[in-house]
């Protein structure tokens, strides 16, 4: 009988919200509770864990106790073996690090874990490459090789993995980068090593790419044609965090959040770096359009530093408010892969499916597949 270890940080992500734009570090949960973060990472381990599921009378599951893990494995059906003691509403990296450590020790065959890129580095520094991991993505900022593109998608490659009697490993990239630097627009992304990983390309993320710099005139171009369509005065544009994005406010003069949300009207700034809740009370009742670019090398639309746009606000955006854009290059980069949309709600990333026209030039439009 296989072995599946779980290990849940349950504060991961809670910063996405609330525009933190990351959880690390005791007085940044802090803030994130007092704007009212909830935890992500327990329903997306529980999203995972019910893929799973099929094989629970045929796996042995290996956990860390109340938050870190036996909690989501008892609402996915299952009755796991908890090792180990913490203190619930004080979970550290330390109790990470002893729980990957324990789990190895224990023998499983995979460790599957629910965080972000601070989480993988947790457990690299515990394991280093020992045991095959899968991250259920749960995080703000996942720049690392060792996640799945969306918490189902984990469960798919857990499942397979502890099925087949002989499965792919790959080695792959541990990333994370500065959170005070990243909170000031500056992204200094670092390797800290390297993990073991199912290798199945459809369900599991690459490294995070920058790709090649954008030539200015392609994107000026695209801030053009995006710009040209603001020609209704009551319709309020949000701008989504990211590079090409800020091109539009460059075009336009206005003050921009790089990895923040933006909200403009009449193409001047109504806010800046809005979190969740103040964009809900800005847009309720209006005319709103959502400018929004894509993870390049991951391809995702919603779940990956965007999280401000949470799926009350996407659904009372539409799908046919939105307003894509991406170079050509970003798009050939992801190899005819699809495009992401991983926000939380399973109801909301069927209805995102389908194809979506993305803006790659002056009155320059491709149409391109969503998945999830």
């Amino acid at each position: 009988m296989k072995k599946l270890g779980v290990i849940v940080n349950p504060v991961a992500g809670m910063g996405g919200r609330v525009g933190l734009k990351g959880s690390d570090g005791r007085d940044i949960l802090k803030q994130a509770i007092a704007l009212g973060a909830k935890p992500e990472s327990p329903n997306r381990a529980v999203a995972a864990l019910e893929i799973v599921a099929r094989l629970k009378d045929k796996i042995e599951i290996l956990t860390y106790p109340s938050v870190m893990g036996e909690a989501v494995c008892l609402r996915a059906g299952f009755t796991p073996c908890v090792m180990g003691s913490i203190h619930s509403d004080q979970t550290t990296a330390e109790d990470t690090q002893r729980a990957a450590k324990e789990l190895a020790h224990a023998g499983v065959d995979l460790i599957l874990f629910a965080g972000g890129d601070g989480t993988a580095r947790n457990i690299y520094n515990a394991i280093g490459e020992k045991v095959p991991v899968l991250g259920i993505p749960a995080g703000v900022k996942i720049h690392s090789a060792v996640y799945a593109v969306t918490p189902k998608s984990a469960g798919e490659v857990a499942a397979m993995f502890l099925e087949q009697k002989k499965m792919n490993i790959r080695v792959s990239e541990v990333m994370d980068i500065d959170e005070e630097a990243f909170r000031a627009g500056i992204v200094t992304a670092r390797l800290y090593g390297y993990m073991q990983v199912p290798e199945e390309p459809r369900f599991v993320q690459s490294v995070k790419s920058g790709g090649a710099k954008p030539e200015q005139e392609t994107l000026a171009s695209i801030a053009e044609d995006i710009v040209d369509a603001m020609d209704d005065d009551d319709c309020y544009f949000i701008i989504g965090p990211g590079t090409t994005t800020r091109s539009i406010m460059e075009y336009l003069d206005l003050k921009n959040t790089l990895l923040g949300v933006d909200v403009i009207k009449n193409r001047q700034v109504v806010a800046n770096d809005v979190h969740e809740q103040q964009l809900w009370d800005l847009i309720e009742g209006q005319k709103v359009k959502l400018v929004l670019t894509i993870i390049g090398g991951q391809g995702h639309l919603f779940g990956r530093g965007n999280q401000q746009l949470s799926p009350r606000i996407i659904s009372k955006i539409g799908r046919h408010n939105f307003m894509v854009i991406a170079t050509k290059e970003k798009l050939i980069g992801l190899k005819g892969k699809p495009l992401i949309v991983d926000t939380g709600d399973e109801r909301l990333n069927t209805e995102l499916g389908g194809f979506v026209r993305v803006v790659t030039g002056y009155e320059d439009y491709t149409m391109y597949r969503v998945g999830y």
